[in-house]
């Protein structure tokens, strides 16, 4: 965690490669492209379609066919499907009454650079490690891109458990006002302890009717019954130094959850996923069809 996360690159190229590259879109990242440089863009690109005999043994095909086969069938999936879930959760949520959004572990997530007008009088707070949100505003300062007003940086280790104090002690937080928190690709990362501490500190830090919204492993991911993409995704987050922790079944995390005083309000399985947020897309492209990560749920839960 100590230098800019090679995962969240990676997540930044999926999301801006499927910008560029579909009229019909999952999730439409229209800033990611910005944040990384031409020379990154292209070298991801190129390791990427240069490994196909891992992703795809069998592949017959181009360098540019095998990129796509590889974005969208191992890359993209998790990055769009949870963006997609987390921003339409974020917009009911102020609909019933959220001023403050939470990004925990905020990576190079850009909601807060390409604000919809129903956003604007949000208070976003993008949480992360120092290295990683330093490296993220000199990429926003050289891509020219203006930081609102209404957002706010905090630099938090969530693997100690100071990590909350910044927060607390910002101006513009308040704790009495309604939030959304987004966990997006964090709880793989932490051990169960960890992220059971995050979700405790979560509900002391909010006010009732705040919401989480995350993904999570389900209990089978780094079995022997994982699919074979969620395989290959625990290897290479072990080969960038990221290595996947923790698993939980759907009966862990309402547990967990309601051991902190969240109920959940909505849970999605792949197919679920897939169902309610790649139909349109796959309808559009019969040649690339994309589906839902393996052994991945998303959550949103109310704290009551």
């Amino acid at each position: 965690m100590e230098q800019k996360s090679m995962t969240a690159l990676i997540s930044a190229f999926s999301r801006a490669y499927h910008a560029l590259n579909n009229e019909v879109k999952i999730f439409n990242d229209s800033t990611a492209r910005q944040l990384l440089t031409d020379d990154e863009f292209n070298q991801i690109a190129k390791n990427m379609s240069g490994g196909i005999g891992f992703f795809n043994p069998s592949f017959t095909g181009n360098p540019k066919q095998a990129l796509r086969w590889i974005v969208d069938n191992q890359l993209s999936p998790s990055p769009l499907g949870r963006a997609a879930f987390a921003e339409k959760s974020l917009e009911r949520a102020i609909c019933t009454g959220a001023e403050q959004y939470l990004i925990f572990g905020a990576g190079y997530d850009t909601f807060a650079y390409r604000q919809p007008s129903w956003a604007e009088t949000l208070d976003i707070f993008e949480i992360d490690h120092p290295s990683t949100a330093k490296d993220k505003r000199e990429r926003l300062q050289r891509a020219g891109i203006a930081i609102p007003g209404n957002v706010h940086y905090i630099e938090a280790d969530f693997t100690k458990r100071t990590w909350k104090e910044p927060l607390q002690r910002h101006p513009s937080f308040n704790r009495d006002k309604i939030c959304c928190c987004s966990i997006l690709g964090v709880a793989y990362y932490l051990s169960k302890e960890s992220f059971e501490w995050m979700v405790s500190s979560i509900s002391d830090l909010t006010s009732k009717g705040s919401s989480i919204i995350f993904d999570y492993p389900d209990e089978n991911s780094y079995t022997e019954k994982a699919g074979e993409r969620a395989k290959k995704q625990f290897m290479l987050a072990g080969g960038a130094n990221e290595k996947m922790l923790a698993s939980y079944s759907c009966s862990d995390i309402e547990q967990l959850l309601s051991a902190h005083g969240f109920l959940i309000y909505e849970h999605l399985g792949p197919q679920e996923i897939t169902e309610q947020y790649f139909a349109l897309y796959n309808e559009a492209n019969p040649g690339n069809q994309m589906r839902a990560f393996d052994n991945t749920n998303y959550c949103l839960a109310v704290r009551q």
